[in-house]
C-alpha cells in the first residue's frame, strides 16, 4: 500500500536518509552567492527599506506567511525584475515525488516558483521567533528534487545546477543543489534584517545573478 507523507512533517535528517543527499560544507561548492551588492535606483532602495521598516512594525503581532509575502517577498521579486519578462511566477503549486525502493510518496506544496531558471522560493509560516528559516530547508530540497521540477523548468542536465531560496520573513539563505549519482547541496550565508544595514539588497543582487547564469 503506497504511504503519503506530508513535505512539511519531514526533518531534515529524514529528507537526507530517503534520498541519500549530501551537504556539501567547501565554499567553493557555492561561491555564486559572493555577489556585490548591486547598483539600485532612489526608489529601489526606498521599496526595500520600506519593506524592511514594514516588516519591524508587523513583527510585533503574530505574522501569518502570506502577510510575509506581501510585505517583504513581494517587495524583493519586485525590484530582482521578476514580475516581467521572461519571468513567470507561479503559486501554490503542488509536488509529488516517489521514494525509491519504498512505497512512500511526499506530497507538499510550492509556495512560489520562478519559471524560466529554476529558482523556487519557500515561505514558511513566522508567528514567532522559534520559526527559524531552517525549518523550510526540507520542503526546500524535497522541490529541487521533484519530478514537478523537471516538468515545469528548463530540463537540466546532470551536474547543472538549480537554487532555491528559504525565507522567513526576517531570514534569507539561499540553497544550491547539484544533480548526479548523489544530489548534493549547499548554502549561502545566513542573509537577516536583523543585521546592521539593509541586507534586502544583496537577496535582490543574488537572485539576478543566479537568474542570469547561462
Amino acid at each position: 500500500m503506497i504511504k503519503v507523507l506530508a513535505a512539511r512533517d519531514l526533518t531534515l535528517h529524514e529528507v537526507k536518509q530517503k534520498f541519500n543527499l549530501q551537504f556539501v560544507e567547501d565554499p567553493a561548492f557555492f561561491p555564486e552567492w559572493q555577489v556585490p551588492e548591486p547598483s539600485l535606483s532612489i526608489h529601489e532602495r526606498w521599496l526595500l527599506d520600506k519593506a524592511k521598516a514594514d516588516f519591524f512594525y508587523l513583527d510585533e503581532y503574530p505574522l501569518h506567511e502570506e502577510i510575509v509575502k506581501l510585505v517583504v517577498l513581494s517587495p524583493i521579486l519586485s525590484v530582482a525584475g521578476f514580475y516581467g519578462r521572461p519571468f513567470c511566477p507561479v503559486a501554490e503549486r503542488q509536488v509529488e515525488i516517489e521514494v525509491e525502493e519504498s512505497e512512500e510518496w511526499i506530497r507538499g506544496r510550492i509556495d512560489l516558483l520562478v519559471l524560466n531558471e529554476q529558482i523556487w522560493v519557500t515561505v514558511i509560516e513566522a508567528k514567532s521567533k522559534r520559526f527559524g528559516v531552517r525549518e523550510a530547508l526540507p520542503q526546500t530540497l524535497l522541490y529541487l528534487l521533484s519530478e514537478t521540477e523537471r516538468r515545469l523548468a528548463p530540463p537540466s542536465s546532470e551536474g547543472s545546477p538549480s537554487y532555491g531560496l528559504a525565507m522567513n520573513g526576517s531570514e534569507f539563505l539561499f540553497v544550491k543543489s547539484v544533480r548526479g549519482e548523489q544530489l548534493q547541496y549547499g548554502f549561502s550565508r545566513l542573509f537577516s534584517l536583523f543585521n546592521p544595514g539593509n541586507e534586502l539588497g544583496q537577496v535582490v543582487g543574488l537572485l539576478r545573478a543566479l537568474t542570469q547564469r547561462e
